[in-house]
């Protein structure tokens, strides 16, 4: 039985969604009804799509009967998530070769890590970065011959920038492939020690820098829950990965036989069911509320606030942070990965991973079974986990592919419940995202990781315009004091809404020396924003004429997250009264911020999905 609470949200998405939906569906179904594409190609138009090709692909494509993968990819050598997707496309082209089939990468997508421009200028494209991989991503399939197509995409905007871009293609079959984490380096918690001793003073430059390069280590992703991790656990409970791929270390068989099996079973599905399930039959509103139910139960990243409300707006599904926040309330916490906890995604995985974090949920009524998926109807598949056949006739796939996969029902238990625990003992009874509401305006706050004494404050404002000045505040001294600190013009539409992560070990110094400390801000945090209380992504933004730009240094704020409750202590009248504090706009060029500069005009707020497209709301 479905929990009362997510078939009323459920119920409500429909209904609001109901126009918006209708007309995406009716474009998908015209371009379902449209001949085969390449059939349709002159001479010409063909011999550009094959011109490079070898002399037995070219064969195929004039035949023009087995099917023509298409391969978005986000790969480059710099970023550790990506370097895994160099070899992809080869394993891809070899396995299609097996089915008669082609694949061609058909376009890759830029690729850009927040770990690397926090602080810096380049972070004010981060969020920007994901509406240009859509429309990356659309140019690449506009070329319109492709029968199906893979997705590989791990981080922060990519993910989400590549399903934005996909679903403009939604009559085809899309699959997301996953490169999988690192290996597990320092723990989370000695990385975050060595952090606020560096703000402190207390180490060096040369230790913080071991200590960094001790848990960024090698290829893969971080193993800290953040967005990168967060859009893994989204694809798989969305039905958009192979069940129980998210989490599997790069360059290791089984990493290697899920991405083949992957192809497999693409090309079995076109080829000999012709039934394979496209990418608008998959996301809908029911899979949206999965997703934001996944994102609950595991404290996952608030860049997902925005993400996820761009990523349904692009299936004409509409959601809202309200829907968020009432879930919040009824689904139970069930992982504590860091920064909500010490493990990191590696343990979760050897603790139960996805199948057992899915099976619960859905035995417990709080995912909708009646979905399709990459592999089917429902979300049994997704309770099982992958293993290495060591007996071939085991093989649940075509023995032509290099596979090897079989899949068998995850733990019947959690393996460590300091990690992951079943619905019967959450770590909490409530997720980990909250609504915020009042006369600042309306924020989100990640709960999930911040201790309960901790979640509601009262304190005088001290108001920022960067993070760069909260900073230099802290090193002369300022800061000892109860205070919650206002960093405001950091919206989309200021700044391109750049996360703020450096306010982290600051301000959790601070909490640990015994002060009452928050955040409020309209830009945002990481995705590995932790245990001190932040009201982010708050609408309107100060340059909208948000509230946040009329509060003055030394007034009384109040952040009270178990009540959802945002306000400053000043009358109505002399908040009216009041002129917005806004600073000289600051310089829009270099690092390519110039190129930005249409975004920043047309940019959606924050609980619009922060997009640039305008999709309908």
């Amino acid at each position: 039985m479905l929990h009362p609470r997510i078939k009323e949200v459920t119920e409500r998405v429909i209904e609001r969604s109901k126009a918006t939906r209708q007309a995406y569906l009716a474009r998908i179904q015209q371009a379902k009804k449209q001949t085969r594409v390449r059939s349709g190609l002159g001479c010409g138009n063909i011999a550009h799509v094959m011109a490079a090709c070898s002399s037995s692909d070219k064969d195929r494509l004039k035949v023009d009967e087995q099917p023509n993968l298409g391969i978005i990819n986000s790969y480059n050598d710099m970023l550790s998530a990506h370097v895994p997707y160099k070899d992809y496309p080869d394993l891809i082209k070899n396995i299609a070769q097996k089915y008669d089939s082609t694949a061609q990468v058909a376009g890759c997508v830029p690729a850009m890590c927040d770990g690397v421009t926090q602080g810096r200028d380049g972070m004010e494209l981060s969020l920007f970065s994901r509406d240009v991989i859509a429309m990356s991503t659309a140019v690449a399939l506009s070329h319109d011959v492709f029968d199906g197509v893979f997705c590989l995409g791990v981080c922060d905007k990519i993910v989400p920038g590549l399903l934005i871009g996909a679903l403009s293609f939604g009559h085809l079959p899309v699959f997301f492939l996953p490169a999988g984490p690192m290996q597990s380096g320092i723990p989370n918690k000695e990385k975050a020690r060595i952090r606020q001793k560096f703000a402190q003073g207390l180490v060096s430059r040369e230790e913080l820098l071991e200590a960094e390069s001790a848990s960024y280590h090698s290829a893969g992703t971080c193993t800290f829950y953040g967005t990168a991790n967060s859009n893994q656990m989204l694809m798989e409970i969305m039905g958009l990965h192979l069940p129980g791929s998210s989490f599997i270390n790069p360059y290791t068989e089984l990493r290697d036989g899920l991405t083949g099996s992957a192809v497999e079973q693409m090309l079995e599905q076109l080829i000999d069911g012709k039934n394979a399930n496209c990418l608008a039959d998959i996301v809908n509103e029911k899979t949206v509320i999965n997703g934001l139910i996944g994102l609950l139960a595991t404290g996952g990243s608030t860049n997902h606030a925005i993400h996820l409300v761009a990523m349904a707006a692009a299936a004409g599904v509409q959601i809202t942070w309200k829907d968020m926040a009432d879930m919040s309330e009824v689904v139970p916490l069930l992982t504590r990965i860091y920064p909500n906890g010490s493990a990191d995604v590696n343990h979760f995985q050897a603790a139960g991973g996805m199948g057992f974090l899915m099976r619960e949920l859905r035995d417990g009524g709080y995912l909708h079974n009646d979905v399709k998926t990459i592999v089917g109807e429902g979300l049994d598949a997704y309770t099982q986990e992958p293993m290495l056949a060591a007996d071939p006739s085991l093989i649940m796939t075509n023995n032509t592919g290099p596979s090897k996969i079989k899949w068998v029902p995850c733990p019947e238990n959690s393996l460590d419940e300091d990690v992951l625990r079943p619905v019967s003992n959450p770590f909490s009874p409530q997720g980990g995202l909250q609504l915020l509401t009042g006369n600042i305006g309306k924020a989100v706050i990640k709960v999930s990781a911040v201790d309960e004494k901790h979640q509601s404050v009262t304190a005088p404002a001290k108001v920022f315009s960067s993070q760069a000045a909260l900073q230099q505040a802290y090193t002369d001294g300022e800061l000892n004091q109860d205070f919650i600190a206002v960093i405001k013009e950091q919206g989309p539409k200021a700044k391109g809404m750049p996360e703020l992560h450096k306010l982290t070990p600051v301000m959790a110094t601070l909490q640990d020396q015994g002060y009452k400390v928050a955040i409020v801000t309209d830009g945002r945090m990481s995705g590995a924003s932790g245990k001190v209380p932040a009201a982010i992504h708050l609408a309107p933004e100060a340059v909208e004429g948000g509230i946040i730009a009329k509060i003055h240094e030394g007034d009384l704020v109040t952040l009270n997250a178990p009540e959802g409750e945002l306000f400053v202590h000043v009358s109505d009248e002399e908040l009216s009264a009041r002129e917005l504090l806004l600073s000289e706009p600051e310089a829009t060029f270099g690092t390519g911020r110039e190129l930005f500069t249409g975004f920043r005009n047309i940019v959606s707020s924050a609980d619009l999905g922060a997009s640039a497209f305008g999709l309908e709301q």
